[in-house]
């Protein structure tokens, strides 16, 4: 993916919109810190299902001492 500083972003909006029309994902910096990504519609979707699969991987068999998820979930209610 691309990085490209804020003002040239303003500068060159029109031929970055026709990139990402195209396919391109493109990071926007402000003082060297990205701020924004521009990206195709219907983008990330994927990504979103790949982070939600790897939350549940990452929790896939996790105890807080002798708790799990569950039984924390149950303490929390009553």
């Amino acid at each position: 993916m691309e990085t490209i500083g804020a003002y040239e972003a303003k500068t060159h909006f029109a031929q970055l919109l026709d990139r990402v029309a195209r396919g391109e994902r493109i990071t926007i910096l402000r003082h060297g810190v990205p701020v924004a990504v521009l990206a195709p519609t219907g983008a990330g979707i994927d990504e979103i299902d790949e982070v939600v699969e790897e939350i549940r991987d990452l929790r896939r068999g996790k105890k807080l001492g002798a708790l799990g998820l569950k039984a924390l979930i149950e303490e929390g209610r009553r």
